[in-house]
């Protein structure tokens, strides 16, 4: 009878331990999946300060690149006025010349 009463015991012992161990898995994989959710969250937080910092530098680019064919355009604006006023009647043949050849494309 004794060993029936230690059975059960430890029978007993062994279901509050296993509750027991239930409870704190429990509890670690309740901690766990805060800490992923806090992860994540950090891990899209510096995902998207990187997208916005390399669109940043893009648009930079962008404008810096627009500002460099702004510059050329003008300066071969002022090339093109210039030749304009030393040579008028070289520029009024071209002018003609490219006239005619853009009416003999159109035409057809």
């Amino acid at each position: 009878m004794a060993r029936t009463t230690e059975k059960i015991s430890e029978t007993t012992k062994s279901t509050a331990d296993l509750e027991a161990d239930i409870r704190q898995l429990q509890a670690d994989i309740e901690k766990l999946t805060r800490q992923l959710a806090e992860t994540g969250e950090h891990g899209f937080t510096a995902a998207r300060r990187v997208a916005a910092q390399g669109a940043e530098h893009l648009r930079q680019q962008g404008e810096a690149a627009m500002e460099k064919l702004r510059g050329n355009a003008h300066d071969i604006e002022d090339q093109l006025a210039a030749t304009v006023r030393e040579k008028p009647i070289t520029a009024l043949a071209m002018a003609a010349g490219a006239g005619f050849l853009f009416a003999l494309l159109s035409r057809r």
